[in-house]
């Protein structure tokens, strides 16, 4: 089969549309639909259904495009592993993170990253999704959990407890409880409960939470963290945001979750890649500035 058709076949796959797959091919959508009837009849068989909201794969085109997926899986590597034999650091780098610490810890960060090796992009996709190493997704992973994939390389960064904050301004206004009692007596701010948080949290924050006569959801960590930094309540947060924020004062010290791991992940197939290594090292780093790097 022609691999110029198999191309346009994957992105048109991928995409589920013909228009959206020549906009990213920069092809009409009559050149790409020729070339997709085209592959139909080298192939003798029909590869997607055709209707009003796009294109869905029919059984012989899923076939086809988890052949496609492994092919441009293989390529991606080897593009990879060639761009990593030269000397410089260079090139783009895709890393997946949570939103809460790709947002406040790790972005922030980057531009010492870049003050070192100039000519490295990042690509950062920050969410709670899992995304899928193997097949290219992302080439580096910042989780909150282990990975349990075999073809995987992780390295444990460190590890995340969450605890009550507050800030200075909260504090002397309305003081700082030490026990859950105390605790209980003061509007308490929270990740929304059954949403993607650290699993250990909300186990620890249920109790509390249940218990709080005033309180107030987030859904996020970065809201918390602007909550806890705006004085409106008693703010419970993974311990590394707090770390050299003067404004956040520790409450309840002796009240908090279990901790969680944290892991730094990549595919086997980038073991040898310098951008890997070299973002790697500067995370480690950083964690180390912090005092946050597990030993």
């Amino acid at each position: 089969m022609d691999w110029d058709k198999l191309r346009i076949f994957h992105a048109v796959a991928d995409a589920g549309s013909l228009t959206h797959a020549g906009e990213t091919l920069h092809l009409s959508q009559s050149a790409v639909s020729r070339q997709i009837r085209a592959l139909e009849e080298e192939v003798g068989a029909t590869l997607f259904h055709r209707h009003a909201r796009g294109l869905l794969l029919t059984e012989q085109g899923e076939l086809l495009f988890s052949a496609t997926r492994e092919m441009t899986r293989t390529l991606d590597g080897a593009s990879a592993r060639i761009r990593d034999a030269k000397d410089d650091v260079y090139g783009e780098l895709r890393v997946t993170a949570t939103i809460g610490f790709g947002t406040l810890w790790l972005t922030p960060r980057l531009e010492r990253l870049f003050d070192v090796y100039p000519d490295l992009s990042v690509d950062m996709t920050l969410t709670e999704t899992v995304l899928d190493l193997p097949m290219r997704e992302a080439d580096v992973a910042i989780r909150m959990r282990e990975p349990n994939q075999a073809d995987l390389i992780r390295r444990k960064l460190f590890s995340v407890v969450i605890r009550f904050y507050a800030s200075r301004d909260y504090v002397a206004k309305h003081g700082s409880p030490n026990t859950a009692e105390e605790l209980l007596s003061h509007r308490l701010v929270a990740h929304s409960p059954g949403l993607p948080q650290v699993a250990a949290g909300e186990v620890f924050l249920g109790p509390y939470f249940a218990s709080a006569k005033r309180r107030v959801t987030v859904n996020n960590y970065f809201g918390l963290y602007a909550a806890a930094r705006s004085g409106l309540g008693i703010c419970a947060l993974p311990d590394y945001l707090a770390r050299g924020t003067d404004d956040l004062v520790c409450v309840a010290p002796d009240l908090h979750s279990e901790p969680t791991a944290v892991y730094f992940v990549y595919p086997t197939e980038l073991r040898r890649s310098k951008r890997v290594a070299v973002f790697r090292d500067f995370v480690l780093a950083e964690l180390e500035r912090d005092g946050l790097l597990s030993t």
